[in-house]
């Protein structure tokens, strides 16, 4: 009877103070390729209420929605479905990328309250980039080629080819190459520079995509604006030469005051 009373002391002693909800999640980072399915794990255990209240919502700019009052909103309604907790979006674009909270309230027990959170990374893979090359250019000037691809995640980095060979920057060439911005810089082109130049964007998740070649010219200036500009320096040559010759003869009184 002693054995008993001291068996029934240690279990009081060591039985749970007060009841409550717990609420995890086995997979806390997720991430995925775009059009595919993504499980946001959520698992909970309550110590008295069977049937607790279940929601998720998404954190961005402000709070949103997602499972609700046994039901989807918004965009989830179709692409969406829930087992137990666990969350499964299916099809996800980049908008789906963000935080998502699990909540669990279970109003029978002592704490009645818990929740989970889960950060979903949609992956995506390159796009066709944007190239920004002009047509033509003329000679010593300096050059900028643009290429940007603002969809892939992560975000791609950047190749430049001419004439479908690949552009490599060092020392001794006339140019530098930004592979993360997508930069190709000149300081000062050349005829050596025409040709035919394309980008291509790539990162992790697929094969790379590049813009369509296009033709670059170097060009020398034209001949009016040559003479134009041989004209001009002549001009205030004669004028300097002139003024000279004034004050000379002024200066041997070969010409009067007034």
């Amino acid at each position: 009877m002693t054995m008993l009373a001291l068996l029934l002391l240690i279990t009081l002693l060591h039985s749970p103070a007060c009841l409550s909800v717990t609420v995890s999640s086995s997979k806390p980072r997720v991430e995925v390729h775009e059009h595919t399915d993504a499980v946001l794990a959520c698992e909970f255990r309550t110590e008295k209420d069977q049937n607790p209240r279940i929601e998720w919502k998404k954190k961005g700019k402000g709070v949103t929605f997602v499972y609700f009052d046994h039901k989807f909103t918004g965009s989830y309604k179709q692409r969406a479905t829930i087992e137990g907790a666990t969350l499964t979006i299916h099809s996800v674009t980049q908008k789906d990328s963000g935080e998502y909270r699990c909540e669990v309230t279970a109003s029978e027990d002592h704490v009645t309250f818990g929740e989970a959170t889960v950060i979903l990374n949609v992956l995506v893979p390159p796009h066709v980039p944007s190239c920004e090359v002009p047509s033509s250019v003329f000679v010593s000037a300096d050059l900028d080629l643009l290429c940007k691809d603002k969809l892939s995640v992560p975000p791609a980095t950047y190749r430049w080819y001419k004439d479908n060979k690949a552009l490599t920057a060092t020392a001794d060439t006339p140019f530098s190459i930004d592979t993360h911005k997508g930069t190709l810089k000149f300081k000062s082109v050349s005829k050596m520079d025409s040709g035919m130049y394309r980008c291509e964007s790539s990162n992790s998740v697929g094969a790379p995509k590049s813009c369509v070649a296009q033709q670059l010219k170097v060009i020398d200036y034209p001949l009016n604006m040559t003479i134009l500009i041989a004209g001009a320096v002549g001009f205030l040559l004669l004028i300097f030469f002139c003024c000279i010759c004034v004050c000379v003869c002024r200066r041997r009184g070969c010409c009067k005051s007034e």
